[in-house]
């Protein structure tokens, strides 16, 4: 029988796309090459005849999109002789940080707001032995000082200020053209910190420039309604939503993230934690993908879009999921209303139990 070749990362996979040399050190956990998954039962759900897909970025190796970026960062980083790495966090950029640190054999600083951040993300960074720094301040803050301690100790910024974060995220925008063999009419992210939506058009541009695809997406990033810089037209100093993750009032890539709106016609646009957290529970509920409240914001934007008929029938959408929903159990547990079936240790309850809960 043939063998298929072994999956080694997504360096390895695009390094004629990536800015790394033959005799380059690769730091990788073999992130990338998630799952692009076709939506069956909510467009009927919604009754939209739209085609729609999840690109589940919760299947890379530390939970989150994160990984794309922070492999080539860390091996650059490692082979410019840096020892040690920082990065500011509302989590997933922490764990990913600490997990590819501690693959490199190197130190990772990470600076979270105390209070702020999701228990699972938090357990990753603490076990992959990063030095954690609870700040008394939000993530805005984390990255101000991150800008400010950079400047004077020998440590490497990972956080998407990084170029090599965004060339790694970049290759998503790869997989997803080359699944579907062309780019989809509109592909629909989360937007805290901006950098995985400029990842993503800076892959798509690519691809079309090099003629691998004719045609470029609608970029349509959606925000939380109480952290939504991109919607008010000027940063946010408290923003507060249960999306941990986009929890960002002052985006890093502010600037290219505009510049993707106006060159791919797209637009930004806000979701309510409600919103948020309905869809989280009805893409878990309908089609068995568990993903973090932040990443339900595409599909949640989405929704709302395609009810508006802002996007039409008839199109072909991808919906960036970029998170796993074991990063944050706690939410997901509050808004659970599965029956937890108490019995004793009895063969007729046991029968009686499920008769009573079967689906009908």
């Amino acid at each position: 029988m043939p063998f298929r070749n072994r999956y080694t990362g997504l360096i390895e996979n695009y390094r004629d796309r990536l800015p790394v040399h033959d005799d380059t050190r690769i730091i990788s956990l073999g992130e990338g090459n998630t799952p692009l998954i076709r939506l069956n039962n909510i467009p009927r759900l919604i009754g939209k005849d739209v085609d729609i897909y999840v690109k589940y970025e919760g299947l890379n190796p530390t939970g989150s999109f994160k990984d794309r970026g922070m492999t080539l960062a860390v091996t650059k980083a490692v082979e410019e002789g840096s020892k040690a790495i920082i990065c500011a966090s509302t989590g997933n950029t922490s764990a990913s940080a600490a997990a590819y640190a501690a693959r490199a054999g190197i130190t990772a600083f990470v600076l979270i707001p105390e209070g702020k951040i999701a228990q699972g993300k938090l357990a990753q960074a603490m076990m992959h032995g990063s030095v954690v720094i609870q700040i008394q301040g939000n993530f805005d803050d984390g990255m101000r000082l991150v800008k400010e301690v950079a400047a004077q100790a020998p440590v490497t910024i990972v956080n998407s200020i990084n170029p090599y974060r965004i060339q790694g995220q970049k290759t998503a925008a790869f997989e997803i053209t080359e699944e579907l063999g062309a780019a989809p009419d509109y592909h629909c992210l989360p937007v805290g910190n901006a950098g995985n939506i400029t990842a993503h058009w800076m892959g798509y541009k690519e691809y079309a420039e090099n003629g691998i695809i004719n045609n470029r997406p609608v970029m349509v990033g959606y925000q939380a309604a109480g952290s939504a810089p991109f919607i008010k037209g000027e940063m946010v100093d408290n923003p507060d939503t249960v999306a941990t993750a986009i929890r960002i009032g002052h985006p890093q890539s502010w600037d290219k993230a505009w510049t993707v709106q106006k060159e791919s016609k797209g637009w930004f646009d806000k979701c309510s934690d409600d919103e948020i957290l309905t869809t989280q529970k009805l893409l878990t509920e309908n089609e068995g993908i568990f993903c973090e409240p932040a990443s339900a914001t595409s599909l949640a934007g989405l929704i709302n879009d395609l009810k508006s008929g802002k996007i039409p029938e008839g199109k072909k959408i991808v919906c960036t999921l970029t998170g796993h929903g074991l990063k944050d159990p706690e939410t997901a547990i509050k808004q659970s209303t599965a029956p937890v079936v108490k019995i004793k240790a009895d063969l007729a309850e046991v029968k009686k139990a499920i008769l009573d809960n079967m689906s009908e």
